[in-house]
């Protein structure tokens, strides 16, 4: 699904120097490469403040500390996407409500956003699902509207730019009150290991966050408020300040792999390619397969060696600890059907034109004689 071997060749040399400095200075943990790959983060994204963490789901979790959440205040997130978004409400004994999604972007749907609201809520966490940004400016309105938070969940859109509809155009994860990411390997922006980080334009919630990700510290051995121990290591910050100059050119190379798939796929009977809403980095290249068995076609795919993903087989609202009698099937159409459809391919920045059209072949020449 990934090729992180050939991603890595390309730019060993700067990576490799960068590790060895950390290594030859021995300032793995909170060393100067944390805080230069902090700083050019922020630039990147033109946010105020970046707070690396030790992985995307506590980047999640310090979030939601940070803005003092309290149990059972209720966080209204997605239902179709990974468990980490609301397994950190859980675990922080906040009320997790699951609401459907669009069944074009697969993005949280504004509607169910709405019809959830109650007294309780305080929290709205869109997921920016498989490389595009959720519909961020309804969001804000129906958050400013219910002076309700915003958690943008970014793990997987970084690089991805959100345009209003007065024209102006900001990076995903700076425009909700905090977002968190991912930089897991996979990840468009990927470390050699686990790695998350926090952002927020607001400098009251930043120093707390700050606080939160250090044991409660901001002074040695004065925990100020309730905190986790979470950071992002010297090793994986030089990583990740090597591939960060390259991060537009990752996404236009992804970009351009959809657009092959694309391409091939758009007048295939059966198949539903990726709709694109606005700009789409794709974390994912994930396809809607109908009128034929999905699950066959992953087996059939995998006898031509040919990588595929299901993302995701089994709806929150039906896992086993996040079951909840308030929940009805009838709330949830468009995420029990995508569960059936959908199946992602290979999509990386290493992906050749011979690979792309053995790969679509091999789905076509399946789809078509089914």
């Amino acid at each position: 699904m990934v090729d992180l071997k050939g991603q890595y060749n390309e730019i060993k040399e700067v990576v490799n120097s960068s590790i060895n400095e950390v290594i030859e200075t021995t300032t793995f943990i909170n060393g100067p490469k944390v805080h230069q790959f902090q700083k050019n983060l922020e630039d990147y994204l033109g946010v105020k403040h970046v707070i690396p963490c030790a992985n995307g789901t506590d980047a999640l979790q310090i979030a939601m500390m940070g803005l003092g959440l309290k149990p059972g205040d209720e966080v209204i997130t997605a239902d179709f996407t990974f468990a980490a978004t609301v397994e950190v409400i859980a675990v922080l004994n906040l009320t997790p409500v699951l609401v459907d999604v669009d069944p074009e972007t697969f993005n949280i749907d504004i509607e169910a956003v709405k019809k959830a609201i109650t007294p309780k809520t305080k929290a709205i966490v869109p997921v920016h699902l498989f490389g595009q940004c959720a519909n961020m400016e309804a969001i804000m309105d129906i958050a400013k509207a219910h002076d309700l938070y915003v958690i943008e969940d970014n793990a997987q859109a970084i690089g991805a730019k959100y345009k209003f509809s007065d024209g102006k155009e900001v990076m995903s994860g700076t425009i909700g009150h905090v977002a968190s990411t991912s930089f897991f390997p996979s990840k468009n922006l990927g470390g050699y290991g686990d790695g998350g980080a926090i952002f927020t334009n607001d400098d009251n919630l930043a120093h707390v966050i700050r606080g939160v990700v250090n044991h409660g510290m901001y002074e040695r051995y004065h925990h100020d408020v309730v905190g986790v121990n979470s950071r992002l290591d010297s090793i994986q910050a030089a990583v990740l300040d090597a591939k960060l100059p390259h991060l537009d050119t990752y996404n236009n190379k992804r970009r351009a792999a959809a657009d092959a798939y694309d391409m091939a796929f758009k007048s295939v009977e059966g198949i539903t390619i990726p709709k694109r809403s606005g700009d789409h980095v794709f974390h994912q290249y994930t396809l809607k397969i109908q009128g034929v068995d999905r699950d066959a076609l992953v087996a059939h795919l995998q006898a031509n060696a040919i990588p595929c993903g299901v993302y995701y087989p089994i709806p929150l609202h039906r896992q086993k600890a996040y079951v909840d009698a308030r929940y009805n099937e009838s709330d949830f159409t468009v995420t029990n059907q995508l569960v059936k459809e959908v199946i992602s391919l290979p999509m990386h920045t290493e992906l050749e034109a011979d690979q792309i059209a053995f790969i679509t072949k091999t789905v076509i020449d399946f789809v078509t004689n089914k």
